[in-house]
């Protein structure tokens, strides 16, 4: 072998050595590259795309059930081993920002879950669900006030057949109805009509956000 085609030998070596690594670096770059990703839009702006951890947090987060590990590894596409690992990267960043959660172990599996020193607000925030639980009449009371806004208890009674005294004081003790004023005629009855406790629990920003009455109308069969 000459000297030159010893040294284009060495050439194809080294231009084959590049290759070859440029190929692991590329495969390596495109692992989980469904989680790891820094390309750019079309408008050139950096984008953050989804990591394995992130998904986790996401899956967890919007489950409202425990989550074994074997689930989790199904659902992220990863092993078993990786799913414990990212799940305590997780907590202690949870832990080092103060956060009001973590990702617990229960029958099973993982749920995220608040921590106990928060019980008391939480309570509160569940007796106060509690109390705006309404049942079937209750809510028939209701939306004939919303409607029909401001009623006197008579016309209430009258639309629904029966008796409403009692339901009303009802949704005026959890604060969904309030006396209005009085109606002016005989006796001056007094006038019900819908709190702003009404619009929060309902989801409303006012009362022109109600359905339409001819929404609500069952289709013809």
């Amino acid at each position: 072998m000459t000297e030159r085609q010893k040294t284009e030998n060495r050439k194809q070596k080294t231009e084959n050595g590049r290759q070859n690594s440029k190929y692991r670096i590329s495969n390596e770059e495109g692992m989980d590259s469904r989680f790891c990703g820094n390309d750019k839009d079309s408008s050139g702006n950096q984008e953050s795309e989804p990591t394995v951890e992130s998904v986790i947090e996401a899956v967890l987060f919007a489950s409202d059930e425990p989550l074994s590990e074997a689930r989790l590894a199904n659902i992220v596409e990863t092993g078993v081993r990786q799913i414990r690992r990212y799940i305590k990267n997780l907590n202690d960043k949870y832990q080092a920002s103060n956060n009001a959660f973590r990702i617990e172990q229960i029958a099973g599996g993982y749920q995220m879950l608040t921590l106990s020193a928060y019980n008391y607000w939480l309570k509160k925030l569940l007796r106060v669900r509690s109390e705006t639980k309404l049942s079937p009449a209750a809510l028939e009371t209701l939306a004939i006030i919303a409607y029909k806004q401001p009623v006197m208890r008579a016309d209430i009674e009258a639309i629904r057949g029966v008796a409403a005294g009692e339901i009303i004081r009802a949704l005026c003790y959890k604060g969904l109805v309030k006396i209005v004023g009085r109606a002016e005629v005989l006796g001056r009855p007094m006038l019900y009509g819908t709190t702003r406790k009404f619009l929060e629990v309902f989801g409303l920003n006012s009362l022109k956000d109600l359905p339409k009455i001819e929404e609500l109308k069952k289709p013809p069969s």
